[in-house]
């Protein structure tokens, strides 16, 4: 049974299913939210000249606004992710159905 066939018969295969759309769907606001903080951590340190984009208050309240979100992000695309590579890898057993 493959993930793409739309017909899920297993507890297992659900979760499957679920982790892999959760990475999916977690990536692509992770990927603007990093690059925020980026760009606000180098406004900060005020390397490459980009400390004339913000001020350097400014660019600090932006930068602890984005903690939260990272972290959510981050652990809601990386756990699933570990979870799916480990049982790709045979390190994680699929359960047998009840």
């Amino acid at each position: 049974m493959s993930l793409g066939s739309g017909r899920i018969g297993s507890m297992t295969g659900r979760v499957n299913v679920v982790c892999l759309k959760l990475v999916r769907w977690s990536g692509w606001p992770l990927l603007p939210v990093v690059f925020l903080f980026l760009l606000t951590g180098y406004i900060m340190d005020g390397r490459y000249g980009l400390s004339r984009l913000l001020d350097e208050k400014t660019a600090l309240t932006f930068h602890r606004m984005l903690h939260l979100p990272l972290i959510v992000l981050v652990l809601a695309h990386s756990l699933p992710a570990v979870y799916l590579a480990l049982q790709r890898w045979g390190w994680v057993k699929n359960r047998p159905e009840p």
